[in-house]
């Protein structure tokens, strides 16, 4: 498939690089230029990356010479035209919400396999893949010195049935590896430890070196994008067919050049300039576009900062965020402990290959521009509810108090007889003396990749715990206090600096190592505050050093969501509430009775270069890292069993074959027309799949509980959705079923509901798909802009597919969320500019008719044609967003997998 003999070459760009007495073979960009690729030399060094993939993988099929040379074509046009290629990463990274479906998958495709009198050892995964458990640890219990030892514990009670399952894939499966429990964040594990920067691989008896590249099932797999790493998020069933061998199938993208000028001031840190990024790139409209950092401000940060930007891609709506390389990432790769041949091979390759940065050198050729000077960066969070709203700290409090009644209309009590309480009204809280507020911060947590994989803003957080304690400070009682890191090379330099012990003596001891609270695994609160905050009606907020806040995500009960650096996180907890402007008003009172003031505990940023330099050392990332996939004895201690094929239970709540594969033969049936289609949803803007697909609580009255309990679960053993995500009877019910997801079809009321027509009785989304699949009436979904942003789900496309809906129709969609849904079989379709279900007056109990999928061809101009209850007929012009031939071939195949599996098989 790639780099042998046959190599067509066109432009002779095959050479061989010796580095300390070892040769490489590798594609050189500059013989490449020489041989008819004139001006490749001034692509953006993330085009370089691209380039260089194309050239390396050219076969005449799937890789042609035009496809090359469109990469140059590029700088005419500056990225405008949009060429299809086959792109085709080095690798594949999984965490085990996404993963674990992926592995459910895989298991199924080698029973189909069997099915259809093929060898089920066939299927393997073809490239490297790294799966890292991180997303299941949820904060039970914290604030005290054994949380993370019995939240472990819990996890492994809860998730006994998922890490079975992925044991036996660790060992069922060839270029599979699985990082345990409790090791830490995918992405700060790549960073650290996964990560190269170039890559290499033996074939046919030669050692070829090339850039390290990526998919990852996790939407911020873009943070090592600031280790000069081309990688992005995709949807498990993309990163699928990649680790099964298929390119990812994409345009070249324009590419946004973001300048950086001067450093960043006193008092701030790479989380300010992060969500102040992230505002200034949302503003710009970058949504499936690569953004690459360029100007002289890269030599003033770290490469810990650049990978905090690089991380926030999905925020800032970009495919990536990207840095070049250079000698702060030979540095930072030495720091880490990488291997040191291996750091000379990145440094010989990237000068060879003109992508190593340097200062003063010219520019790159960029689709367009924006510049941000680092010192006008200011102190600032995100909130309350989407991470691009980047409030100043200044601002805060006023701007909540003026978001307040917007966020408390979109209550369920909204206009009941709570209405916004009196501000400073304390409620009572059974038990205790403190009582409960509106705009109390009942949540701060220290979490998440984008802050907690730079040491920078963690030794802040413990130098401010620690000048607070020196005060007499303490966090507020009703704040829920957590850490947790990204890796246990965190957890390894603030032992070594001493500031744990501070952190811990402001409640902030660790609960383990994973995601936790940014992505809904918060853990419930104490019961009593959970009840006030509901008796009341009350608005809670948190306060989390996270990358998402989005509605209904980070815990039930609270309603207000803020993003913030570490060091501000420890500060609202101190503060206890939204409303204390914690640049004017004191934190609180000191053991001495004095006023304490933000500015008497922030440290400086020479204060904290000095413990960072002291105690972030190659060492400690050489001893955590020397054993990586072994686990702790809760992992080593799981039995395993089967074979080459996985012993289903039937029993099983966690893991179940899924139905994709059922009745399937060698030949795809013919696609057909939809026909008098009913509507299962009206949707507004920024429906994110995270309302599609939750992976939070799951109620115990809704669809996915009552099947929960008719298995025996009880609801405290639910779990989340994230968690059961290799079990399709909890996704499907799970579907469109967001705490906070709003249907039109049913205005004022929050949650999965819809209408069934023609016989117009309210009912759960899913019950209603189910009926309408026995009445043999297929569904399609209306919405309005970005449908489907945030976190990279397979679910929300596979749920969506699994509940009957055959199209969905918006004015536009998240880049991932629209190749999911053609890779599961559904269509997305756009309006065209101007039109929306609400001007076309859609109610729900219209019907929906589209010809012409027989014979689709790539983004055609089609027509859906609605018929009202009245009988009145519209006709709607509508855009096929099956936006290339890849895609159209997954489609006609009945989705991806079943057109991977049809090779495989064949």
């Amino acid at each position: 498939m790639a780099q042998t003999q046959s190599h067509p070459d066109s432009f002779k760009s095959r050479k061989v690089l010796t580095v300390d007495g070892k040769d490489y073979t590798y594609f050189d960009l500059k013989a490449a230029e020489a041989n008819g690729l004139a001006g490749a030399s001034r692509l953006p060094f993330s085009m370089k990356v691209l380039l260089e993939n194309l050239l390396r993988f050219e076969d005449g099929r799937t890789v042609k010479a035009d496809d090359i040379r469109a990469c140059v074509k590029w700088l005419e046009d500056k990225g405008a035209a949009g060429h299809e290629i086959a792109y085709r990463p080095a690798r594949v990274l999984m965490q085990d919400f996404t993963g674990v479906p992926a592995v459910v998958d895989l298991a199924a495709m080698r029973d189909a396999t069997a099915n259809l009198g093929a060898d089920p050892k066939k299927v393997n995964p073809l490239v490297p893949v790294d799966l890292v458990i991180d997303h299941s640890v949820m904060v039970d219990y914290f604030g005290q010195a054994d949380s993370a030892k019995k939240n472990v514990d819990v996890e492994y009670d809860r998730n006994g049935e998922r890490y079975t399952f992925l044991r036996w894939g660790s060992k069922a499966f060839e270029n599979f590896r699985v990082v345990p429990p409790g090791t830490g964040i995918c992405h700060q594990v790549n960073l650290e430890y996964l990560a190269q920067t170039v890559w290499t691989k033996e074939e046919d008896g030669e050692t070829v070196a090339y850039p390290d590249t990526l998919v990852g099932t996790d939407s911020h797999t873009t943070m090592v994008n600031g280790l000069a790493v081309l990688g992005w998020g995709v949807g498990g069933i993309e990163a699928e067919a990649a680790m099964l061998g298929q390119p990812v199938s994409m345009l070249l993208p324009e590419v946004i050049g973001f300048r950086l000028n001067g450093k960043l001031p006193e008092g701030t840190t790479a989380t300010d300039l992060v969500l102040t990024v992230t505002q200034m790139l949302r503003r710009k409209g970058v949504v499936g576009k690569f953004v690459e950092f360029f100007g002289p401000g890269l030599s003033n940060l770290t490469l810990e900062d650049q990978a905090t930007i690089a991380n926030m891609a999905p925020e800032y709506g970009a495919t990536c965020g990207f840095f070049p390389i250079d000698k702060d990432t030979l540095n930072y790769l030495e720091a880490t402990g990488r291997d040191k041949h291996r750091i000379a091979l990145v440094e010989a390759y990237a000068r060879a290959q003109g992508m190593f940065r340097e200062d003063g050198a010219a520019d790159p050729v960029f689709t367009d521009t924006l510049e941000l000077d680092l010192s006008t960066v200011v102190p600032s969070l995100a909130g309350p509810k989407r991470p691009q709203d980047r409030v100043a700290l200044t601002d805060v409090a006023p701007e909540f108090r003026k978001a307040l009644p917007e966020i408390k209309a979109g209550s369920k009590k909204a206009g009941g007889a709570s209405g916004q309480s009196p501000e400073g009204t304390r409620f009572d809280v059974e038990g205790e003396t403190h009582g409960i507020a509106e705009g109390d911060v009942v949540i701060a947590a220290i979490t998440s990749c984008t802050n907690t994989s730079n040491p920078n803003v963690l030794v802040a957080a413990g130098l401010l715990a620690r000048k607070a304690a020196a005060k007499g400070l303490k966090a507020k009682p009703w704040v829920k206090t957590s850490l947790a890191p990204g890796s246990q090379v965190v957890t390894e330099y603030l032992e070594k600096a001493g500031l744990q012990q501070d952190l811990d003596a402001m409640g902030f001891n660790l609960v383990g190592y994973g995601c936790t609270t940014c992505i809904g695994n918060s853990g419930p609160l104490p019961e009593p505050i959970s009840e006030a905050i509901n008796r009341n009606d009350l608005v809670a907020c948190s306060v989390l050093s996270g990358n998402r806040n989005f509605e209904g995500r980070v815990n039930p009960d609270v309603r207000a969501n803020y993003l913030a650096s570490p060091p501000l996180v420890v500060a609202y907890a101190i503060a206890g509430s939204l409303f204390v402007d914690i640049t004017k008003q004191p934190l609180g009172k000191g053991s001495d009775g004095q006023d304490v003031y933000l500015k008497d505990i922030w440290p400086t940023t020479q204060e904290i270069a000095e413990i960072v330099r002291k105690t972030v050392t190659r060492d400690l990332f050489e001893s955590r890292y020397s054993d990586v996939f072994k686990g702790d004895n809760h992992w080593q201690g799981i039995a395993v069993s089967g074979g080459l094929t996985y012993q289903w239970d039937d029993r099983s709540t966690y893991v179940q074959n899924p139905p994709y594969f059922e009745g399937m033969t060698m030949e795809a049936k013919p696609v057909t027309d939809i026909e008098g289609a009913r509507v299962l949803g009206l949707f507004l803007d920024s429906i994110t799949t995270d309302h599609i697909s939750p992976a939070g609580s799951i109620k115990a009255n809704g669809p996915a509980g009552e099947y929960l309990v008719g298995y025996q679960v009880r609801p405290a053993d639910f779990n989340s959705y994230g968690a059961r995500r290799g079990n399709h009877e909890v996704m499907m019910r799970g579907t469109f079923a967001n705490i906070r997801i709003k249907n039109q079809m049913v205005p004022g009321i929050e949650g999965g509901i819809t209408k069934h027509f023609p016989s117009n009785e309210q009912m759960p989304i899913y019950d209603a798909a189910m009926r309408y699949k026995q009445e043999g009436v297929p569904l399609v979904i209306f919405a309005g802009k970005e449908y489907g942003t945030g976190s990279s789900r397979d679910w929300a496309a596979k749920g969506t597919v699994l509940l009957g809906v055959r199209a969905v129709i918006a004015q536009s969609f998240e880049r991932i969320h629209r190749s999911n849904l053609v890779g599961m079989g559904v269509v997305p379709f756009v309006f065209e500019e101007g039109t929306s279900w609400q001007t076309l007056g859609l109610k729900g109990d219209e019907t929906v008719t589209i010809e012409g999928l027989t014979d689709v061809k790539p983004r055609q101009k089609m027509e859906a044609v609605i018929t009202r209850a009245d009988g009145e007929v519209v006709k709607v012009p509508l855009l096929c967003r099956i936006d290339t031939l890849d895609e159209l071939e997954y489609f006609r195949a009945g989705g991806i997998l079943h057109y991977v599996l049809r090779r495989l098989a064949a």
